[in-house]
This record gives structure tokens, C-alpha cells and sequence, in this order.
């Protein structure tokens, strides 16, 4: 496939579509499994939901989507672009003031919706706005409300456009979508990313892709299709023909993954983080010869991830460790993993280390939603997971002279919505992206150190990164979260929230624990004092994104008197 000779992403599908069989199922949902789609239904219901789009919108009109991963997504994505419009999706876990927000921002002619659910949190808002014109329903929803439809019914028109899919004008310039950022620092600004920048990030993952998965390879998706991530992870799953399983929930994950067995799946950091704990908690309950065995397991692939030579009775025991340990492993996640792909964030190294060790190869990228979103990303066949791996050869990178990364390429979007300031801030002349992240090379593969924001600066002048230390505050046992606070202040201090089992642990126990910690950091990084609070930090209560991030500026807004005591 030439990614180059493509206009527009549903050119993608149309190549895609034209090479399949096309009874062969393409999207299924674990939720409900009566509801799949064939190449054939998903090509003839995005040309039935765009016939009715076509008679509602015009070129540019923008389509807010606010749904569960679910088939109708992808289909109601590709045709709100067959019917010249702009998707702009939106979390379902926003609240109603978010919604109203995002509304009001990009003036939607049409708003696409899951479920009674999502439609009672957005009814009194869509009934106080003249500029939308008509909602379109997953599920049969109850209201007064008169401008709706359910999308079955749209399903079950006479097709007349008879306009492929292919025979569209617009080109790889034109706006594909516009994606709202999490807005960990505030309001979410709406990034605009073009046709030609998720073509771009669609050639490199295929790139990276070829080298690891069959010419039919299954995906399991479950990370919120609003976000910049998993929503180009769609159109990657195209450009390979793949089928796609969209989980029940997070939940739910590990038994899809039993019943799919996928071959791919994209998560971000915090998945990895409770994954590992979850194996490394049973396998601290293993003895004698298994235990010697899952000892070697990870000994011996870790030696094989930075490339030391094993010698020959090495190479015996780690054929035996590959029967014994990695296959029982990668039998619960289904058995046809071939890859984990972490995105969204930075991921441990340890996490990392244990995860390939263990025979579950985990490939970490780095991206932003700016950049459609993908940057760079480790290949399969040479994994330094202490690094986001080599660029892709679509992007340009290069690193300023205070240490921030600098982007430039098809991949980068064309601005912020309505707001030229916020872009002018990042969008510099010349076409350079300011990405707010610090990092170097080595060899070739970008190493990200530290984010500009979240950089905390002691009295002296000496910077501290926060996650570093929450990273490895995370991992002692009973730790569910944590935040470190302490810009500006004479030393660091830390929010902590225990895990639900160990809620009335003692004061003295944690106190011990940090000071173990404390023992491996320098002396600006050591933890003085901390605080424990009961509350979790979640997507519901606003305190964290839905791709699970810490907003500091809320938390911090939040327990700031708390935190000033301790000084």
C-alpha cells in the first residue's frame, strides 16, 4: 500500500473494503456479540448514515460524536467524513458543564449519542441551542425532544446516494477531526487534525506493524475512542485489515482477551502498572521449582532485552522458561499476543522490563494529540524500553536548546479551534511543534526526561520531576496513587492513597516505607512529609483525564491548605 497516493482516510477503507472478502466479519462487539458488522454492512451503513448527514449539514459543518467504543463509532466517523463534515468526539465521562462547554466551542449542526445515559446528561443543553439540528441515537432513547432518530431506522432506508467512497474531493489537507485535549492544565483546547496528518501516522505504524502481525490480525480496543490515540489506532486497524473486538470495559479486559485472543492491543501506562502488579503478586505466591523457574524467567529475559549473549545451558533454561512460565502467561491474555503498545504517557522502566521479560513484548511510543498523535515508537525487533524509540521517518524532530522537543511534519495539526493565541504559543514560523516536553537521543531513539509543566523547581534552581518519584512511590504494595507537590518549597512533599484492602494501615508502616524509598533518591528528591486521603483519584470526580492522568491543577486546587500545613 502507498500511504502517499491516498486523499483522504476513507480512501483507506475503500482500499481496504475492495481487497476483503466481504461477508468476512470486520467489527464486533463483546458487549452485545449479535452486534457485528461485515466489510459489506459497515461499507453500506456509512453510505446510509451519510445519505441522511447529506441532508442535514454542509462542507465543514462540524458532528459531535459522544459514544462507548462500540461499531457504530468507526461507522459514524467515516460518515460524517463521506458527507464533508468534521467529527468532533467527546468522552462519555464528561460532565454536563463539559459538555456545555464543548458545545458552545465548536457549534455542532448534528450530535451523535450512545444511550439514554449520555443524552440525558447534554437533553437540557440541546434544547436551550438552535445551532444543532438534528440527533442521531445508538439505542432507543425517551424524550420530548423532536429533532431525533435512532440510527437503525437510518440503517433500514433505501440507499439511494450511489457516491463511492472513493469519489470524494477533498484532500489531505482538509480537516478530518477536531479532538479536544484532556485539559490537564484547564479547558480542553479543540485540536484540528487534518486527513493527511493520521495518513502520515497510519504509514509509520504500518511500518512498525508489518514486522509483527499476520495479514488478518485481530485488535481488542477499549481505550476511549475520543482520544487522539486510540481514535487514529482505528484507522491503523484499516490499513492492516483487521478485525476489531471492542471490550465491555476496562473491567472486563482480561476476560476479552481470553475470548478474542488478540493479536495487538494499545493501553496507556496505568493499565501496565496494575497489570504488572497483578502477575508479580501471584508470582510472589510461587515456590520451590516454580519459583526458581519464574526467577529465571525474568533474569534471563531481561538479559535477552538489552542483548547479552546467554550461554548454552542459559539457552536451555530459557527454552524451558518459554514452555513452563511465558505460555501459561500469555494463555491468559488469549495466546495470540503478540504485541502490547503503550501510548498516553510515560511508562515505568521496571514495568517495562518485567512485561517483556515475561514473554508479553510491550512497545513503548510517545505522541500528543498534536501530532495525529503518534511520534515515535520502539520496533519489535530492537526494544529499549527506557527510551519512546526512533522517530517515524514521516516526522522531523529536533531538540531545542533548553531540551524540548521540537516536531515538525505532515503529522502536526493545523491549530487549535478558535483559538489562534494557544496556537501561536506552540505553532511556531517554520511549522515547528513546541511539544513542552524535555528529551534527547541516544543512538537514534528519543528519550523523554521531563515535562516542562510538571517540572518542579526548588528554591536553588535545581529541577525535580514529580513523576519519576510517583512512578516509584506506586509501586510499594499498598499504594494505590500518588502525587508529589512541592514547587518553590524547601522540600518535597506527597498525597498519597492506599489501596482499598489497606485503607487502616498504620502511619508508622507507610513512614518506614517512604523512608526506604527516600534511600535511592537524591536529597531534593526525598519525600519529608506526607498526607493520606481516602478519596481516589478518578475520572468521575474530575481528578483524573480518561486516558487515567493526574490533573495536577485540580488535585492540587483541591488539597492546597492541606498541603501548606505541612510546611
Amino acid at each position: 500500500m502507498k500511504f502517499s497516493n491516498l486523499n483522504n482516510l476513507l480512501e483507506l477503507f475503500f482500499y481496504q473494503y475492495n481487497l476483503k472478502n466481504k461477508n468476512e466479519i470486520f467489527l464486533t462487539s463483546l458487549k452485545n456479540k449479535n452486534n457485528k458488522y461485515t466489510w459489506q454492512e459497515t461499507y453500506e451503513c456509512i453510505k446510509k448514515l451519510s445519505q441522511e448527514l447529506n441532508e442535514i449539514i454542509k462542507k465543514k459543518d462540524r458532528c459531535m460524536l459522544i459514544s462507548e467504543n462500540r461499531p457504530e463509532w468507526l461507522i459514524s466517523d467515516l460518515a460524517i467524513m463521506h458527507s464533508s463534515g468534521i467529527t468532533v468526539p467527546a468522552y462519555t465521562t464528561y460532565s454536563e458543564r463539559d459538555y456545555e462547554y464543548l458545545i458552545n466551542d465548536c457549534k455542532p449542526s448534528v450530535v451523535i449519542v450512545s444511550d439514554q445515559i449520555q443524552f440525558n446528561k447534554i437533553e437540557k443543553i440541546l434544547k436551550k441551542t438552535e445551532f444543532i439540528k438534528l440527533v442521531i441515537s445508538f439505542e432507543e432513547i425517551k424524550s420530548d425532544y423532536e429533532k431525533i432518530i435512532n440510527i437503525k431506522k437510518i440503517f433500514e432506508k433505501v440507499l439511494v446516494e450511489k457516491k463511492d467512497l472513493n469519489q470524494l474531493k477533498f484532500n489531505r489537507l482538509d480537516i478530518a477531526c477536531i479532538i479536544y485535549t484532556s485539559g490537564t492544565q484547564g479547558n480542553p483546547k479543540g485540536v484540528i487534525l487534518s486527513h493527511g496528518g493520521i495518513l502520515s501516522n497510519c504509514e509509520g505504524s504500518y511500518n512498525l506493524l508489518k514486522q509483527i502481525v499476520s495479514s488478518k490480525p485481530k485488535f481488542l480496543t477499549w481505550l476511549p475512542l475520543s482520544h487522539s490515540y486510540e481514535h487514529t489506532v482505528q484507522f491503523v486497524q484499516i490499513s492492516v485489515g483487521a478485525k476489531v473486538y471492542y471490550a465491555e470495559s476496562i473491567d472486563k479486559l482480561i476476560k476479552n482477551m481470553a475470548e478474542c485472543s488478540p493479536d495487538i492491543m494499545t493501553a496507556v501506562p496505568r493499565f501496565y502498572q496494575n497489570l504488572y502488579q497483578k502477575i508479580n503478586s501471584n508470582f510472589d505466591k510461587a515456590k520451590g521449582i516454580k519459583k526458581y523457574l519464574i526467577n529465571k524467567t525474568l533474569e534471563l529475559g531481561k538479559k535477552r532485552l538489552v542483548k547479552k549473549e546467554l550461554f548454552f545451558l542459559e539457552n536451555l533454561v530459557q527454552k524451558i522458561c518459554d514452555i513452563t512460565v511465558r505460555k501459561k502467561v500469555k494463555a491468559q491474555f488469549g495466546g495470540s499476543l503478540k504485541a502490547f503498545i503503550s501510548g498516553g504517557g510515560a511508562l515505568d522502566k521496571q514495568v517495562g522490563q518485567f512485561l517483556n521479560a515475561i514473554g508479553l513484548p510491550t512497545l513503548q511510543g510517545y505522541g500528543l494529540t498534536e501530532t495525529s498523535p503518534v511520534v515515535s515508537c520502539n520496533p519489535i525487533t530492537d526494544i529499549r524500553i527506557e527510551t519512546v524509540g526512533p522517530p517515524f521517518t514521516e516526522n522531523q524532530i529536533k531538540i531545542a536548546d533548553d531540551g524540548e522537543i521540537l516536531i515538525k511534519g505532515e503529522n502536526v495539526m493545523l491549530g487549535y479551534w478558535n483559538n489562534l493565541e494557544a496556537t501561536n504559543e506552540v505553532l511556531k514560523p517554520g511549522g515547528w511543534l513546541h511539544t513542552g516536553d524535555i528529551g534527547h537521543f541516544e543512538n537514534g531513539y528519543l528519550k523523554i526526561t521531563d515535562r516542562k509543566k510538571d517540572i518542579l523547581i526548588t528554591p536553588g534552581g535545581e529541577n525535580i520531576s514529580p513523576v519519576k518519584i510517583e512512578n516509584d512511590l506506586n509501586k510499594i504494595d499498598f499504594i494505590d496513587q500518588s502525587l508529589v507537590y512541592g514547587d518553590g518549597k524547601p522540600y518535597l512533599v506527597a498525597l498519597i492513597v492506599l489501596k482499598n484492602d489497606r485503607k487502616d494501615l498504620k502511619h508508622e508502616i507507610i513512614f518506614e516505607n517512604i523512608e526506604k524509598l527516600n534511600q535511592n533518591l537524591s536529597k531534593i528528591e526525598k519525600i519529608k512529609k506526607f498526607i493520606v486521603i481516602k478519596d481516589q483519584f478518578t475520572i468521575e470526580n474530575g481528578m483524573m483525564t480518561p486516558t487515567l492522568k493526574l490533573k495536577r491543577y485540580k488535585i492540587i486546587k483541591k488539597y492546597k491548605n492541606e498541603f501548606e500545613k505541612l510546611y
